[in-house]
This record gives C-alpha cells, structure tokens and sequence, in this order.
C-alpha cells in the first residue's frame, strides 16, 4: 500500500522518474537497507542538519528535473566542517540553477569504505525484468564488469551472479581487506528482484553505489524510472 502511494505521488506530479529521496523511500518499504537523506532548502537548514549528521557528511542536489546529479556537478563529498558545507550548498546552487533555480540539496553522512557494487533492473518488453549485478563506484563504466538474470532471482542464483564477476576477489578478501557480508548482499539481491517482479510500474532501478562491508551492506543511491 504504502508502495503504491509513492508510485501515485510521483505520477501526480506528471514525472517518471522518483528523486533520491523517494526512491530511497521505497525501497526502505520494501526492506532494503538505504542510507537516508534529508532534504534542506536553504543554506543555513544544511547547515545545521549536517551538524546534526555528524561530520563528514554529503550534498546532493533534490530537484525532480535532474536526474544525473554528477553530471550538473551537484554531488560533494566528505565535507569535514560548516564552511565546506556552505561553499558546497552554494555550489550545487550555482552549478544547478540554470536547470532548477528551485532545488534544494540533501545532506546524508559520508560513510565508511566498503566494497561498492551496482544492483540494476531493466524491464525488457519481452522477458520482462532483467537484474543487473557488478562493481559500482567508479568502476561501474571503466571495467563493465556486469553479470545479468531474468527475475524472479533466487538466493542460488543471486550467489551465482556476485561470484561470476571478475571482479568478485574484491567481495572475498584480498591483501588484508576482510571478505564482504555475502547474506547481506544476497538479500538486497532478491530483494531489489521481487520488487521489480510484483511492481509493474518499474521500467528501471540504478542502485549505485551499494556498499557491502564485513557486516552488512546499504544503498547509499538509487534511482527509479517507472513506465
């Protein structure tokens, strides 16, 4: 229920794809572990909320009309102090307003280092949902290093998907890195699976990065397009 009513706000709204923050919404819904983000509209409310996050924290633009936040220059990362965080917030506002004078930014703490790996999903017209799984961060476009299932995805075959990467000795240890929380990850896996199987109105879903750590794994983006 609560689902269908993120669905029907954004399409009131005449728009098809959800902003980080609602995306985010509905995936907590849905159980999946996300970092939340809070929403501040003006410079001195930023301020505040990252104090109250604890620095460093993270700004991103909010705007329903950006959907590429890097791509405007919109994202800041590990602000350590109040100045940084308000040269950011003018920033973003600056680097922005020629697409949304209006938009207002989100502030999320900057959290720790994990291994980062992208979950997609892409509705093919004919086969329906498609999940993606492979290494996010930057080495989403540099390496490519994507294995692809038709949904419903089990909890085999989603192990199946992480170990079939080239990349996978990142997820079990390497050079004194610990092995990442398997489980945790599986379980957004299936997850982000089901969802795309019982909610039709999903075209696509980015999830990047997801960070997987020694214990537990979290969405710190995502983005949803719905048909």
């Amino acid at each position: 229920m609560e689902t269908r009513r993120i669905i029907e706000n954004v399409r009131k709204s005449g728009r098809t794809f959800l902003t980080e923050v609602e995306s985010k919404e509905l995936l907590a819904v849905r159980g999946i572990p996300v970092l939340s983000c809070r929403v501040a509209r003006d410079e001195e409310e930023t301020v505040r909320m990252a104090h109250e996050c604890g620095f460093p924290v993270v700004l991103k633009v909010n705007s329903p009309y950006i959907i590429h936040k890097s791509e405007h220059k919109g994202v800041f990362l590990n602000l350590g102090g109040e100045q940084s965080v308000r040269e950011a917030f003018r920033s973003i506002r600056r680097n922005c307003a020629a697409v949304d004078p209006e938009a207002s930014v989100t502030v999320q703490p900057m959290i720790k280092k994990g291994v980062e790996v992208l979950i997609g999903v892409i509705a093919d017209r004919q086969f329906g949902p498609v999940v993606a799984f492979g290494l996010g961060g930057v080495f989403t476009e540099v390496l490519k290093d994507v294995v692809f299932r038709m949904a419903p995805v089990s909890t085999e075959e989603a192990e199946k998907m992480v170990y079939q990467i080239r990349g996978n000795r990142l997820l079990r240890g390497y050079r004194g890195y610990p092995a990442v929380d398997t489980l945790s990850l599986l379980k957004i896996i299936t997850g982000i699976s089901q969802l795309a199987v019982e909610v039709e109105d999903i075209e696509e879903m980015d999830l990047n990065p997801v960070v997987v750590f020694p214990r537990g794994a979290m969405v710190l983006d995502a983005r949803i397009k719905l048909c």
